[in-house]
């Protein structure tokens, strides 16, 4: 039998033209540089459109786009989580609702239960906190996915039933009370100067990911070689490794040019016996913390989708529902536990989304629902089942934050912006059927 060849595809695909063949030899989804594309479309644009207006772009700054990194956060956590639950044929409508709750019963235990027991400040304080919000959403969610699979009762019915019950129970629990201030160290997960790691800490998170790429790369190599899987040339390695790097040298870059105001060095300085020159101090904020959290979520998820069985399983179910049954998949099991993780990732969500309000309202969450389904829609999840990518539902939550953001800094008020996110949602369905009836 003979071997398979170890060579590039590339080297089969002469008749191409430069930039398909640049394509195939790298492997990038257009998918993904479409919506790159997309995105930096909106950047530059409202930006412009700032110089044009007002005489200065105010969207291109390293101020702003902190800001935006760090408001896609709690969307792109539960956006992760959708795109399971998308690809499985499901949706479910109570994330926001359900963000809602949680964030109610964390701020009752930290502000009125727990300081009365354990004092008030105590560092146990945070972390049962967030225990107790991540584990009644994966209860919760859990419990979802129960109704949907063994009672066979639709995936929309129980999830709407649950946008409306968990937001009555945020209402009541509280009785509509709007609870603040949460515990300062809870506090720091929403980001803010003192939310942040700074410069020092960025280098470290950058080196740290230079090095991750490079080791996925070779890793990746390693692996097709031993698989006898064809081989992307060289240059391309190479290529992907620098853009790679690049990117994440040019975010360090960026959010370490963001300097703290200056009334918060003022009072660090004073609090550290720190001489503040006339010039003036510079601190950078660093990478914030929700946004590594995100990062994290980020990896962990791919990793679980990529990597491991029930990942495969996901995708399965997805393509062919009665398929995954009969080849010997528990449908049902996977989708309590599909439900599971979503509600895990919204009783994260709603640690990130109360810290950074610094509180826990009964507004919180609200609407978050329609933006976390847009999100991974954009992101290139397709409604249909058996396809969807964890970076693109963060990269389509960035587009969404992006969108909200600049319409902002425009003065668009809120109907524009809801017309403008609706308009974007079912253009980015429709682009998603022709890009499926393209690859028939």
């Amino acid at each position: 039998m003979s071997q398979p060849s170890l060579q590039s595809p590339a080297t089969q695909t002469a008749h191409l033209g430069p930039f398909s063949r640049f394509l195939k030899a790298t492997e990038i989804d257009t998918r993904l540089l479409g919506m790159i594309g997309a995105l930096l479309l909106i950047w530059i644009g409202f930006h412009l459109y700032g110089v044009l207006v007002n005489g200065f772009g105010a969207f291109l700054t390293p101020r702003n786009l902190w800001n935006l990194t760090v408001q896609t956060s709690s969307i792109g956590i539960m956006a992760t989580g959708m795109v399971l639950v998308i690809v499985t044929r499901n949706i479910d409508l109570s994330v926001g609702s359900l963000l809602g709750f949680c964030a109610m019963i964390m701020g009752i235990l930290q502000v009125w239960i727990l300081p009365k027991y354990l004092g008030l400040g105590d560092p146990m304080i945070w972390g049962l906190t967030c225990l107790a919000g991540v584990a009644l959403g994966t209860l919760i969610g859990a419990f979802h996915g129960w109704l949907i699979a063994y009672l066979t009762i639709p995936a929309f019915i129980v999830t709407l039933g649950g946008l409306l019950v968990w937001r009555g129970a945020a209402f009541l629990v509280a009785r509509g009370e709007t609870i603040s201030p949460v515990d300062a160290t809870f506090a720091l997960l929403g980001g803010g100067p003192y939310g942040s790691i700074g410069a020092t800490g960025s280098w470290l998170v950058c080196g740290l990911g230079c090095l991750v790429i490079i080791w996925m790369l070779v890793g990746g190599r390693r692996s097709r070689m031993q698989h006898a899987f064809p081989l992307r040339p060289m240059w391309a390695e190479y290529f992907l490794g620098l853009l790679g790097c690049g990117i994440v040298i040019a975010a360090t870059l960026v959010v370490n040019a963001y300097p703290w105001p200056k009334g918060i060095v003022r009072q660090y300085a004073e609090r550290n016996g720190i001489t503040v020159p006339e010039e003036g101090l510079f601190i950078s904020h660093g990478f914030a913390i929700p946004v590594l959290i995100l990062l994290a979520v980020g990896i962990c998820m791919s990793v679980l989708m990529s990597r491991t069985r029930f990942g495969r399983y996901v995708y399965a179910i997805g393509g062919n529902p009665d398929a995954a049954e009969l080849s010997g998949i528990n449908t049902r099991w996977m989708k309590v536990k599909i439900f599971a993780l979503m509600g895990f990732l919204t009783g994260l969500s709603s640690v990130v989304a109360s810290a950074r309000l610094n509180s826990a309202t009964n507004s919180l969450g609200t609407l978050d629902e329609l933006y976390v389904i847009a999100a991974a829609v954009i992101g290139g999840t397709s409604l249909a089942g058996g396809v969807g990518t964890i970076y693109g539902a963060i990269i389509g939550a960035l587009v969404m934050q992006s969108l909200q953001t600049g319409m902002v800094l425009i003065g668009f008020d809120a109907a524009i912006q809801n017309i403008v996110v609706g308009g974007v949602l079912v253009l980015a369905v429709y682009l998603d059927i022709l890009y499926r009836r393209g690859t028939k």
